[in-house]
């Protein structure tokens, strides 16, 4: 985006800045280190245009229609489709601003090229991440804790572990929930189920970029995740991509000269939400403006550790 009117003192040349080419380094280099806003457990199926913190998505979930059965007597009962309104609210904006001496420079070698910018990345992905994990497990189903306090060797606390995730896969498939699904744990309960030997193998086994977005392994139906943005009390969550929808766009990408430095500002505002939706043949919201609670594709467990 060039910058109109170019002031006196300035040089034409000097502020040529090309604004996609910025957002589409931003966002090659924003997008893996996301975890909880990855496309692995959330959906943007209802991402739309956002052009302001407080816009807010109206979604209109489907409630199951109803079966019956048919004899040529009664014939059929026709129902209207039913559904259930639910917003999504872009109620988050996170911002990076950093000065660079030249701009034709920096854009040549790389805008995110620089410590400082990489690191702004990444603390935006961090904002990022914490407030879709935080989101997913308020709506998560709890189940018991997993004590592994009493098991004295790694590999045991890595079956103790995996144990509770394949209750977990019992209690979606209990819910019918869809294929597709993902688990996602922090460093300590990572560290220990790379123990299990079923983890291990499924690890070592892994396709390329396997580490992208924190994926440590797949098995079992889940891909299962590895993150520190674990929301607080929680240390393993199991769901499925469909019943979390994020709505995300970096807006406003500009260059302008600095009047009192011989330096240029480059900033860009990052706007996002996130809201955990009903399931067809699920629990509805009380509320349009209300997430579903204890919600059927996701479940969460804490872990108890040795003392």
């Amino acid at each position: 985006m060039a910058i109109n009117p170019i002031p006196a003192y300035a040089h034409a040349g000097t502020h040529a800045f090309v604004p996609t080419e910025w957002s589409s380094e931003l966002l090659t280099q924003f997008d893996p280190l996301l975890v909880w806003a990855s496309p692995l457990v959330v959906n943007t199926d209802y991402e739309g245009d956002i052009t302001a913190q407080g816009d807010r998505m109206v979604v209109n979930g489907l409630i199951r229609p109803n079966v019956g059965r048919y004899d040529d007597v009664a014939g059929m009962t026709i129902e209207d489709l039913k559904t259930v309104e639910q917003y999504v609210d872009i109620s988050e904006a996170d911002y990076v601003a950093f000065y660079v001496r030249n701009i034709e420079t920096v854009q040549v070698a790389g805008a995110l090229a620089a410590p400082a910018a990489l690191e702004s990345i990444r603390a935006l992905a961090a904002s990022t991440d914490a407030f879709v994990g935080a989101t997913i497990a308020a709506s998560a189903t709890s189940l018991p804790q997993v004590n592994v306090s009493a098991q004295a060797d790694s590999r045991d606390k890595g079956e103790a572990l995996l144990e509770a995730i394949f209750d977990m896969m019992e209690k979606l498939d209990t819910g019918k929930v869809p294929d597709g699904r993902y688990v996602v744990v922090g460093p300590k309960a990572k560290r220990y189920l790379m123990r299990a030997p079923d983890v291990a193998n499924a690890a070592a086994l892994g396709e390329a970029g396997a580490t992208a977005n924190g994926v440590v392994a797949r098995l079992a139906g889940f891909t299962l995740l590895s993150t520190t943005a674990m929301p607080t009390g929680v240390d393993i969550l199991a769901g499925q991509r469909s019943f979390t929808t994020f709505a995300s766009q970096f807006t406003d990408f500009r260059s302008q000269p600095v009047e009192k430095y011989r330096r240029d500002q480059i900033d860009a505002l990052h706007l996002y939400g996130a809201r955990v939706l009903s399931f067809p043949g699920g629990k509805q919201p009380t509320a349009p403006n209300v997430a579903v609670k204890d919600s059927e594709g996701l479940v969460k467990a804490a872990v108890k550790w040795a003392a």
